[in-house]
């Protein structure tokens, strides 16, 4: 049987004896990953956050509390709170949403509004 995982940067890797192992062949050869490519990897992370707007100053640009934020986005308010706290980053759809808001937040909001 087969462990893989789906990695945050969006590569999905097959585990075997404690490492991970890259499960299809980027450009490098299939070694495990290592500390420094780990650390790497977080970074990579860490200035895609830094250009990715901030939950916190999208909800306050919109001048809406938490929980009318959450209500409008359809979360609960423990997500937003988790979100702006840094103790959980948005991924996929959610991520997506929010770069809309980040452009035009009237329309995403009116859309959201009408779908319901």
């Amino acid at each position: 049987m087969q462990r893989l995982r789906l990695k945050a940067d969006g590569r999905i890797v097959e585990l075997r004896d404690g490492q991970e192992f890259p499960l299809a062949p980027v450009t490098a050869s299939a070694a495990p990953v290592t500390a420094s490519a780990a650390l790497a990897t977080a970074s990579v992370a860490s200035v895609e956050m830094e250009a990715f707007p901030a939950v916190r100053e999208l909800r306050r640009r919109a001048r809406l509390t938490q929980l009318e934020f959450a209500s409008r986005l359809g979360v609960p308010v423990e997500t937003i709170r988790n979100w702006e706290q840094g103790k959980r980053m948005p991924r996929g759809p959610a991520r997506a949403l929010l770069a809309v808001i980040a452009h035009a937040p009237e329309t995403v909001f009116a859309a959201l509004a009408s779908s319901v």
